[in-house]
């Protein structure tokens, strides 16, 4: 009876005048958002002590701890924190299920002293944080690339700026950190922080530390070679783009020519790829080139892909910010230029800000790479990572942790 009721509401639903069912959206967003998530969390607020020691770790999207987290997580745990998790797993906001695990996490966050986030989130937004509790907004990425946020309200990507302040993902925070203070601005445009209390420090990204460890490189360079051993012999290229795209219905690009960088390149490189998590299905290696190639999406994270690539190709990814720290050569495969920077923008001239050649063809790529003897500029680099990346020296999480014995 319950199935054939579903049927008929869908039914009826798909039958209304579309604004109709504009409205109804709204109407429903406006119930959850202003109403069932404010009370719940209220309600536990009022009936809970704070715990002093208790802290919150909210990953909006997977269903593990990741790894903008991982060290902070790591350290409040081993300090005797009570650490919690929370996994919302969000990709539609209207979905029972999804529902139901934010009103979860509402009831376990209500009586954290401590609270950190990785990612947008417009239900912690949507409450009125009681006193005591604060926020820590580490953000998953470095630098400041592609816009994000309010920053693309007026762009085809992001939310209308209506919806944004009607909604907001970044309200309640206490502070915000980043790779250097080189990009603070960015992201209180993004966040819309001006005039706020939030903090943003330049502690680093507590998730760049592993990059001075001696001993997480060298288990990196194993588990590559355990996954694709021909790495051991030659040098590697790291293929890694970001996505195309609304986050529901993700693409990656499928341009490269593998087949004529295995001809020109193989015998001194192999080629790794990496795509972007958000991305469902990814294009398929030839197979006569799965002893140069391989897609390493599901196998291998990103640090560790980082730590031992001597060459990394990504095109609008905010991975170059923590390659950079290794001043090894960058090719910026950004074949779609124009039509990317319509849909989602960038904050700073993406021809001034790129560490190295912007390449619109796989020709252009072998040909640098033949030739980066003469044509690699180290100093670039180091430029780039010095305004960019000049609070991530291995000590971040040091400097987060910090901020937390404040609170």
């Amino acid at each position: 009876m319950k199935k054939i009721l579903k049927k008929v509401l869908k039914k009826i639903y798909r039958a209304l005048p579309s604004k109709v069912k504009k409205c109804y959206r709204m109407a429903r967003k406006v119930l959850i958002f202003r109403v069932i998530y404010p009370f719940t969390y209220k309600f536990f607020a009022l009936t809970r002590k704070m715990n002093p020691d208790k802290v919150v770790f909210i990953e909006a999207r997977f269903d593990k701890i990741t790894d903008a987290f991982q060290l902070i997580y790591k350290r409040m745990k081993d300090e005797g924190y009570e650490v919690h998790e929370e996994y919302l797993l969000n990709i539609k906001s209207n979905n029972p299920a999804y529902i139901r695990r934010c009103l979860h996490m509402l009831k376990d966050i209500a009586d954290a002293h401590y609270i950190f986030l990785n990612d947008a989130c417009d239900v912690t937004s949507s409450i009125s944080l009681r006193k005591g509790s604060r926020i820590f907004q580490v953000w998953h990425a470095c630098g400041a690339f592609k816009k994000f946020g309010m920053s693309t309200a007026d762009l085809i990507f992001g939310a209308d700026r209506r919806t944004q302040e009607k909604f907001p993902n970044y309200r309640n925070l206490s502070y915000v950190t980043v790779s250097s203070p080189e990009v603070s601005w960015a992201y209180e445009e993004a966040m819309n922080l001006k005039g706020t209390d939030t903090e943003i420090v330049a502690t680093g990204i507590s998730r760049t530390d592993v990059f001075y460890d001696k001993n997480f490189i060298e288990n990196a360079r194993e588990s590559v070679y355990s996954v694709f051993p021909q790495a051991r012999s030659k040098k590697v290229i790291l293929y890694a783009p970001t996505f195309r795209g609304r986050v529901a219905k993700a693409k990656t690009p499928d341009c490269l020519d593998i087949p004529a960088m295995k001809k020109a390149l193989g015998n001194e490189y192999i080629l790794l790829l990496k795509h972007h998590p958000f991305v469902k299905k990814r294009p398929e290696i030839p197979e006569d080139c799965k002893d140069f190639a391989m897609d390493v999406t599901t196998d291998l994270d990103i640090d560790k892909l980082l730590c031992v690539s001597d060459i990394c190709i990504s095109d609008y990814s905010s991975l170059i910010f923590e390659y950079s720290l290794f001043e090894r050569p960058m090719i910026f495969y950004a074949y779609d230029l124009e039509d990317y920077f319509d849909w989602r923008g960038f904050y700073y001239n993406y021809d001034d800000l790129t560490p190295g050649p912007v390449v619109t063809e796989t020709e252009e790529i072998i040909d640098y790479i033949q030739n980066l003897d003469t044509r690699f500029d180290k100093e670039q680099v180091h430029v780039f990572r010095e305004k960019f990346m000049s609070a991530c020296d291995g000590c971040a999480t040091d400097r987060i942790m910090e901020l937390v014995r404040k609170n």
